[in-house]
C-alpha cells in the first residue's frame, strides 16, 4: 500500500493510460480525484475503483480552461481533506500532416490541452505542494517529447514542452520537498492504437526491440514508482518506458 493516507489527481482519468494509473494508485490506497471532460467514463472510472474497495470521486475539467483546472484541487481537498500527488495525463494531438498543411486550429488545440493544460495544473498544483511542505507531480510525456516527430510538429512541439516544464519545476521546487518527474511511453495499446488495421499495429511493433505493445499497466507502473518514496531522491527524470525503442 503504497498511498495509504494519500490523495491523487489524474487528469484523463476517464480511459486508456489515465484510468490504469487511476486504478493502479487506488490498489496502493490512494483516494483518487478522477478528471476527465467525457463525464461518464469518468464516473465509470470511479466506480471500478469503488467496485475493487477504494475511495474516488469525479470532477469535469478541461484542462486547457485555468478555471477549470484551478477548481481540481479544492475540488480534492473539500472530497478527501488533501492532495499529495498529482499526474498530469491529458493531451490531445492532430492528424499528421506536413507542416506547411497544419493549420492554426491543428496547432492551437494541441498546445492548448497538452501543453498549456499541464502547464495550469503544475501552477495550482505547486501552489498547494509548497503551502503544504511536500508532494509529487508526474507529467505523462512521450517519446514525442525527446525525439523528432515529423508530419506530427504540433505534437511533439507540445510533448517537448511539456518535458521542459517538467525539468524546469522539478529544479525550481527541489528543495521544497516538491518532486517532478515525467514518464514518456512509447507504443501503447489504448484504445486508439488498437483500433487500427492489424499491419498498421504489426508496423508499429517491428520498431519496438521487444517486439510487443506496451500496455497502459506498464504506464500505470512506472508512474506510481516516480510518485512514491521509493523514488525519493528522484526528480527531474524523465522515463522512457518504450521496450527499448530509444535505447
Amino acid at each position: 500500500m503504497l498511498f495509504e493516507n494519500h490523495v491523487a489527481l489524474v487528469t484523463a482519468a476517464g480511459a486508456g493510460i489515465g484510468r490504469a494509473i487511476a486504478l493502479r494508485l487506488a490498489a496502493d490506497g490512494a483516494a483518487v480525484i478522477v478528471s476527465d471532460v467525457n463525464d461518464e467514463a469518468g464516473a465509470e472510472t470511479v466506480a471500478l475503483i469503488e467496485a475493487a474497495g477504494g475511495q474516488a470521486a469525479y470532477k469535469h475539467a478541461n484542462v486547457a480552461d485555468a478555471d477549470e483546472v484551478n477548481a481540481l484541487v479544492p475540488f480534492a481537498i473539500e472530497s478527501f481533506g488533501r492532495l499529495d500527488l498529482a499526474v498530469n495525463n491529458a493531451g490531445v494531438g492532430a492528424m499528421p500532416k506536413p507542416v506547411q498543411d497544419i493549420t492554426p486550429a491543428d496547432w492551437d488545440r494541441t498546445i492548448n490541452v497538452t501543453l498549456r493544460g499541464t502547464f495550469l495544473a503544475m501552477q495550482s498544483q505547486v501552489a498547494h505542494f509548497v503551502k503544504q511542505g511536500r508532494g509529487s507531480i508526474v507529467n505523462i510525456a512521450s517519446l514525442a517529447g525527446i525525439s523528432a516527430t515529423p508530419r506530427l510538429t504540433p505534437y511533439g512541439a507540445a510533448k517537448h514542452g511539456v518535458v521542459s516544464l517538467t525539468r524546469s519545476v522539478a529544479k525550481e521546487n527541489a528543495e521544497l520537498g516538491i518532486r517532478v518527474n515525467a514518464v514518456a511511453p512509447g507504443a501503447i495499446e489504448t484504445a486508439a492504437l488498437a483500433s487500427l488495421p492489424a499491419e498498421a499495429k504489426a508496423a508499429y511493433t517491428a520498431e519496438i526491440p521487444m517486439k510487443h505493445l506496451g500496455q497502459p499497466v506498464d504506464i500505470a507502473n512506472a508512474t506510481a514508482f516516480l510518485l512514491s518514496d521509493q523514488a525519493a531522491f528522484i526528480t527531474g527524470v524523465v522515463l522512457r518506458v518504450d521496450g527499448g525503442t530509444e535505447a
